[in-house]
């Protein structure tokens, strides 16, 4: 119980190709939850309305996740819509209603304050940064962030970039981050402005992971029934961040082993609509995922 997650929980209407779920369970927050829970018992921290169902609550507790920090405003849950083209890389926003998450302003339970591994899941890096303020000294925190902020919010993320050690991002935001085209560089560019380490998302290409003493790539897993990818960049980081909380310290080792499970989740994340995949998954599934990854990119 060493693994602490705040952002948002949401209901989303999605269309794929393979079909449509309206009001399934999102949000970046659960998402992570549910992956990392495949490792460890993290600590959520997000804000949901009176709407929230009981069974969608008893699901992540079921699952080990401690929901004291869950806090429920008068209001509705964040809601979200999406369709995705046929290519699986065109999302189109059908709608977003911000609801009770507009006014977020987290709040950590003191009796979690304390947990060494941290991430801050996507949210304005102004609440970023206030979620920040009150832990107590953690050891290893990684944040997540998208275009809007780099956007609309700069100098709040550039802030929020000095005081942590880690930050996943996709080649498009890096390269919109650093005005870099070529990714190496855009990574080597944003630790320049503060974290350790960078975790780049490549989508069906993979990712890496850049640092001063690991530089590591992999492949995503050759899924060949996606349903919807909605979610798969949350799982990568609860596995990512799940298995370097199991392991209880960071290293090149334990971060090139972070990178395959992280890879692993989001490839379960994809193969069903919200977690209904996810969901039903044993860590002896994920393990022997894990084992077929590396067969397939050790020479």
């Amino acid at each position: 119980m060493n693994l602490l997650v705040i952002g948002t929980l949401a209901y989303d209407t999605v269309e794929t190709v393979a079909g449509s779920r309206e009001d399934a369970l999102g949000g970046s927050a659960m998402y992570f939850s549910v992956a990392s829970s495949l490792y460890t018992k993290p600590a959520l921290v997000g804000v949901v309305g009176t709407d929230f169902r009981a069974e969608d609550r008893a699901m992540l507790e079921g699952k080990g996740v401690d929901c004291t920090g869950v806090e429920v405003a008068e209001g509705k849950t964040f809601r979200w819509g999406g369709r995705y083209e046929p290519d699986w890389n065109t999302r189109h926003t059908t709608f977003t209603e911000l609801n009770v998450f507009e006014h977020f302003d987290p709040k950590v339970p003191e009796e979690v304050q304390a947990r060494p591994f941290v991430f801050l899941a996507n949210a304005a890096p102004a609440v970023q940064a206030k979620a920040l303020d009150q832990l107590q000294g953690p050891s290893f925190v990684v944040a997540d962030t998208m275009n809007l902020w780099i956007d609309i919010a700069l100098d709040d993320l550039k802030g929020l970039l000095r005081r942590v050690d880690g930050l996943i991002l996709n080649d498009e935001e890096a390269r919109m981050l650093t005005g870099e085209s070529n990714l190496i560089r855009a990574a080597q560019a944003v630790m320049g402005m503060g974290p350790r380490y960078v975790i780049l998302k490549k989508g069906e290409h993979g990712a890496f992971i850049m640092g001063d003493d690991v530089h590591f790539a992999l492949p995503a897993y050759p899924v060949d029934g996606v349903v919807d990818p909605t979610g798969a960049g949350d799982c990568f980081a609860g596995g990512f961040m799940g298995s370097i909380a199991e392991a209880g310290e960071v290293n090149p080792a334990t971060l090139r082993r972070a990178m395959v499970h992280g890879t692993v989740t989001a490839s379960f994340c994809v193969q069903g609509f919200s977690v209904e995949d996810l969901g039903g998954r044993t860590r002896t599934d994920v393990d022997a995922r894990y084992d077929e990854l590396l067969s397939i990119v050790t020479v």
